[in-house]
């Protein structure tokens, strides 16, 4: 009985204060569009972080007095290192054919011979490719007998390792404001349709109700607003990055991919507003005296 009373009271806000329904629902989809549209800038802009990271690969050249079986073992070496994901390795003669693919001319023609090096390509693990693990790597591989030289974009790595941490706290501390002022506005808004409702919860105590009592329609109300303002933001959200998609460039394309279970996110984020926001407003109520109301 009590059940069907909370679902009863629950929806009945839906007809008696439409407007207050309206602009709590308002109120939650917009904060949900603002805290999706910046989720999703933040959460690609990492992605093409990372990309960049992918693209950085560590390049160890090879002693030319090395035979075939000592190249092998200095090969095999580096492969098991730990940090280490793969390793591929570029002879004489492939690294000729890479400088013709790359500068369009011949090195034997031009110099006669091939002075470029056998080198050992070496691909990272995830984890280790930021300016701290890599300098590791690039430490113990130049200790390794037969290998002359080892090179990979450092300067670039601690550039992306700065830049990351910058972009870190940055997305925290937006994202903490938005949220904070988004739970802010929701409580305040539902705060307004809940005080339509005061009598009823005067009259509640008065009978003796418990808290819980007086409290479930409106969480359940909270919630069907936050789902409702959750679909609606997740709904336009998915309108607007999906013709954005269409209009720009490839290469700003992969700013605005959106995963299809954000959709489902941003309708999750949506109940715990709802509910959260009524939460804080009904305490309020249900805390004063029922003189003072």
């Amino acid at each position: 009985m009590q059940l069907v009373y909370v679902f009863r009271e629950g929806f009945s806000g839906f007809r008696r204060a439409k407007l207050s329904m309206v602009a709590a629902i308002t109120t939650i989809c917009v904060s949900l569009l603002l805290l999706g549209t910046f989720t999703v800038l933040a959460l690609n802009a990492n992605s093409v972080v990372e990309s960049l990271r992918d693209k950085v690969e560590m390049e160890a050249f090879l002693s030319d007095a090395l035979a075939p079986v000592e190249t092998s073992i200095v090969r095999d070496s580096i492969a098991k290192l730990e940090g280490v994901r793969d390793v591929r390795y570029v002879s004489k003669e492939q690294a000729a054919a890479i400088f013709k693919e790359e500068f369009g001319e011949d090195i034997n023609r031009v110099l006669d011979f091939n002075p470029l090096p056998a080198s050992v390509k070496i691909f990272l693990k995830e984890g280790y490719k930021n300016a701290k693990s890599a300098e590791m790597v690039y430490d113990v591989v130049k200790k390794i007998k037969g290998v002359d030289d080892v090179i990979y974009r450092k300067t670039m790595l601690e550039m992306l390792d700065r830049g990351a941490t910058t972009f870190l706290w940055l997305v925290l501390g937006i994202g903490l404001i938005i949220t904070i002022s988004s739970i802010f506005l929701v409580a305040n808004t539902i705060r307004l349709a809940i005080y339509a409702k005061r009598k009823i919860v005067q009259t509640m105590k008065l009978i003796g109700a418990t808290k819980s009592f007086v409290r479930g329609p409106f969480i359940l109300e909270g919630l069907v607003q936050g789902f409702i303002g959750g679909g609606l933001a997740a709904g336009i959200l998915f309108l607007v990055f999906g013709y954005v998609a269409r209009w720009i460039s490839a290469e700003l394309a992969d700013f605005v991919q959106v995963k299809p279970y954000y959709y489902g996110i941003v309708v999750a984020f949506g109940c715990v507003l709802g509910f959260v926001g009524s939460a804080i407003s009904i305490r309020k109520f249900i805390s004063q005296s029922v003189v003072n109301q």
